[in-house]
């Protein structure tokens, strides 16, 4: 023993180094169980779309707005804590129950969902040529407290329910609405090639709401002409969906806008409705370092029900509002519900 503590004497200095290098490699890379959220890039689209013989509008700049995850560490957790702009998420809260295949998969079958929806809308408002193929629907998400929670997954595809087989999510979302508060179902998909079919039932997922607490988006294929090709590069998720849908429809119509540099973020549906998203408050800030002079944003009613359901019990426009008024003030930020309701905004003369 003797023998030990004098070496350790004798090399204290070399000890209290490694000590504090240890100390140092473990601050800067041993991984928490969580994610950090930061402000990404706003990212100007055009050269991501391409139309068959179409010039790219190059007056204005349609720019989507991304969130920045990375595994928290240590010094990435304290840098949240001081950062406003900076957010320390579970794990578990983005990912739910999902392996990181998983989570990518899904990502990547939220952008094609927002990237068909929005060439859609794109060419059908701007009368071009189009068609859509539906083939079903993927399960996108399953709600922690849903009845088919541990019994269906992302990426399942989904042939029937209670025997009634139809294409689309919101087919599907209506058939469930109108059945009684805990009607059993019975749930036939398709996963890794086999068939397969589980039960369960509606139940009260936040007050009020009824449901089976599972996402849906639908599997489609499109046929326009001109030909059409958007390709996103690494971004996942359908945040971008009516960003895409404008560009594609300003490069149909060749039309200029009096704004040059137009952010946004919100997903869009086949018939143009804008839905909500999340990491607002991050979006504004990376669309106005970008020089944006304007973000479309989603808007819903602020209802009892509706900010029951939301994170932190604030819509969409309401964070983006209050971001935006202390950090991007000069930044106008712009409700919208549709495809529609953007491209009035964006057709108006502004001085």
């Amino acid at each position: 023993m003797k023998k030990i503590w004098k070496w350790i004497k004798h090399n204290r200095y070399f000890l209290i180094f490694l000590g504090i290098i240890v100390f140092i490699l473990w601050f800067l890379f041993w991984p928490l169980n969580a994610l950090i959220e930061a402000p990404g890039e706003a990212v100007n689209i055009q050269p991501m779309v391409k139309i068959q013989g179409v010039k790219p509008n190059k007056q204005n700049k349609f720019m989507i707005t991304a969130v920045s995850m990375s595994q928290a560490r240590p010094i990435t957790y304290l840098y949240s804590k001081v950062n406003p702009h900076v957010s320390l998420e579970k794990t578990s809260d983005v990912m739910g129950n999902q392996s990181n295949e998983e989570y990518d998969n899904v990502q990547n079958i939220y952008m094609k969902s927002a990237i068909n929806n929005a060439i859609y809308v794109g060419y059908h408002k701007a009368h071009a040529k189009v068609k859509q193929s539906y083939h079903g629907v993927y399960v996108l998400n399953v709600y922690p407290h849903s009845d088919f929670s541990n019994k269906l997954k992302p990426g399942d595809l989904v042939e029937s329910v209670n025997g009634k087989k139809l294409y689309q999510g919101p087919q599907y979302v209506k058939y469930i609405q109108g059945l009684p508060k805990h009607a059993e179902l019975k749930i036939t998909f398709k996963r890794n090639g086999k068939t397969k079919q589980v039960k369960g039932y509606k139940k009260q997922l936040v007050r009020g709401f009824y449901g089976i607490g599972i996402g849906m988006v639908d599997d489609v294929s499109l046929k326009t002409s001109p030909k059409a090709n958007i390709n996103p590069g690494k971004i996942g998720g359908p945040s971008g969906g009516l960003m895409f849908a404008l560009q594609v429809y300003s490069e149909l119509k060749h039309t200029n806008y009096d704004y040059k540099r137009i952010a946004g973020t919100g997903t869009i549906a086949s018939n143009g409705q804008v839905g909500e998203i999340g990491g607002v408050d991050k979006k504004i800030i990376a669309a106005n370092k970008s020089g944006a002079q304007i973000f479309f944003c989603p808007y819903v009613k602020p209802t009892k029900t509706i900010l029951r359901m939301e994170d932190g019990h604030q819509t969409n426009y309401q964070v983006a509002q209050a971001t935006a008024k202390k950090y991007a003030p000069k930044m106008k930020v712009v409700p919208v519900t549709s495809f529609d309701d953007a491209l009035k905004y964006l057709n108006q003369k502004h001085s």
